[in-house]
């Protein structure tokens, strides 16, 4: 099977951490980008150097999954740890295990802790959990790769108590603009649902008091649905199994074709089946098929289970983003969900790195009065965002040039060159949180830059990444930036070095002041 171009760099910088020493590693792709082919092939490569793989999940559909996707894409047969199955006297070099088996004391005892050399963790924002734990624990010296959808910085900050690195992301937004993914459209609808008296447990929304909270816009929320969902194939994420019961009498009895599936329904392959067949047109479910479900022809996703968790969300909206024939994006329809106390996730959460460009972003999407494409939407937050931010900056310049500092504010010089990666940086692993090294802070300080505003070593470390990649491609120094923008003159961060130059050497030969013909709000150095 031929992997994509991002599935085989994917592949291949997962290979490159194990073999630079890093032997806990995480590997991050959107849902529906293929993690099972990728993490397949990888389990090929290690089988072939002659490990032993374990690939753990917490439910058995997932299981079953990449059983499925090994023997398709690699011809490798599987043993099983799982309830009354056992992978101990298989001669299978690869063994999908039940993490809620695998973590009994006793049963763990039964394998030496050197039984498995590599160990794949499916859906990795799962691996904090203490069965993870005990299990990772146990193969202590084993190669490890987490895979998961989650983009949330949060997330990854919380499992780099277990990975050592993010060895590759491929994100949303580049799956949906070389063709990966569907787009995605969010409509926010006007009809706001209070939260006021929803209680936190565990970091999110009460289950509970979100079902009673719902209760009472059920009507209109049906009503709004029939006026957007008619024609497409839909998904409704609800809290509770009797919310998503009731939801589903609601929907029928305004006209749409609805069925309901929960983890006791004893039809639900025939459900799940019939709603893939076109025989519904929404399918309820409580939360059921957040992971392991697949239906790519479904165009449209209605989150009624309101979350402060961005994998969950990510989760939900992603059983939409498939592509499939006919389908030209995946509607997301967004309520006014009223909450003073706690942010929740919006469509904006998807694509938005930045929480700055999120919450402007869902300002947009609020009152746009129409379905809103993700990633230009995002652009347009972005540059709204840089906007506001260059006019703060101007009023801070205008402070700097009277403090007359020798070093540049490592601010300034994120937004001087464009840099959104370095202005809006937030440390993802361990390491990147601890304090700028002496040694950092003395390279920051001889190119130019003012160490006492950059706060970790992750952040001094991308500065001077990205220093050193401008002085080899020839760019504007911190210094020339500070100086030539202390006197009006703007982005100076995307000149040469050689043209920065030459204008200073003009200056200085003016007796450091501005040759008349010089207008520095519209100077061009290409142009004079």
């Amino acid at each position: 099977m031929e992997l994509r171009p991002y599935q085989q760099e994917a592949r291949t910088a997962v290979e490159r951490e194990w073999a630079r020493g890093v032997n806990r590693t995480l590997l991050v792709l959107p849902t529906g980008c293929g993690k099972t082919i990728v993490f397949s092939k990888i389990i090929e490569d290690r089988v072939r150097s002659g490990d032993r793989v374990l690939v753990l999940a917490h439910r058995g559909e997932l299981l079953t999954q990449a059983a499925d996707k090994l023997l398709s894409a690699t011809g490798l047969r599987c043993a099983v740890e799982q309830a009354q199955q056992s992978a101990l006297g298989s001669w299978y070099r690869v063994t999908v295990g039940s993490v809620q088996s695998l973590m009994r004391p006793k049963r763990l005892a039964g394998f030496t802790s050197g039984y498995f050399q590599t160990i794949v963790i499916d859906e990795a924002h799962h691996v904090l959990s203490e069965g993870y734990l005990r299990v990772l624990d146990h193969f202590k010296e084993a190669k490890v790769l987490g895979v998961t959808a989650t983009p949330d910085r949060g997330d990854m900050r919380n499992l780099g108590q277990v990975f050592e690195s993010l060895a590759y992301e491929y994100t949303l937004p580049k799956a949906i603009k070389e063709g990966y993914l569907a787009p995605i459209k969010a409509l926010t609808i006007p009809l706001r649902l209070d939260l006021g008296a929803v209680g936190i447990q565990n970091g999110d929304f009460k289950v509970g008091d979100l079902g009673t909270a719902l209760d009472p816009y059920l009507e209109q929320i049906a009503a709004e649905m029939v006026q957007y969902c008619r024609g497409r194939k839909t998904v409704v994420f609800l809290p509770l199994v009797k919310t998503s019961q009731k939801f589903r009498d609601i929907l029928t009895a305004h006209g749409l074709t609805a069925a309901e599936v929960n983890g006791n329904s004893p039809d639900r392959a025939q459900v799940l089946s019939d709603f893939s067949d076109g025989r519904y047109d929404v399918l309820c479910n409580s939360m059921l098929l957040t992971e392991g479900w697949d239906c790519p022809s479904v165009d449209c996703v209605v989150v009624l289970r309101p979350t402060k968790v961005r994998s969950l969300y990510s989760q939900m909206v992603g059983r939409g983003t498939r592509l499939s024939p006919g389908k030209d994006h995946l509607l997301l329809l967004d309520f006014l969900w009223h909450t003073e106390r706690h942010e929740l996730c919006h469509p904006a959460h998807l694509i938005c790195e930045s929480d700055e460009v999120a919450r402007k972003m869902t300002e947009n999407v609020e009152v746009a009065g129409a379905p809103v494409d993700l990633v230009e939407g995002e652009k347009k937050a972005s540059e709204e965002v840089v906007a506001q931010r260059e006019e703060a900056l101007a009023k801070q310049l205008h402070e700097m040039r009277r403090r007359k500092k020798r070093l540049v504010d490592p601010l300034q010089f994120a937004m001087s060159i464009q840099a959104e990666d370095l202005s809006g940086y937030v440390p993802t692993f361990g390491w990147e949180s601890q304090p700028p090294s002496e040694d950092q802070q003395r390279s920051l300080e001889k190119l130019g830059i003012l160490p006492d505003q950059v706060e970790s070593a992750g952040h001094a470390e991308k500065l001077l990444s990205r220093l050193g990649e401008r002085i080899d491609q020839g760019l504007t120094t911190p210094k020339q930036i500070r100086f030539l923008e202390g006197r009006g003159f703007q982005h100076v961060g995307t000149w040469s070095f050689d043209s920065a130059k030459h204008l200073i050497d003009r200056i200085a030969a003016n007796g450091w002041r501005t040759p008349s013909g010089i207008d520095p709000a519209i100077y061009n150095p290409e142009g004079g």
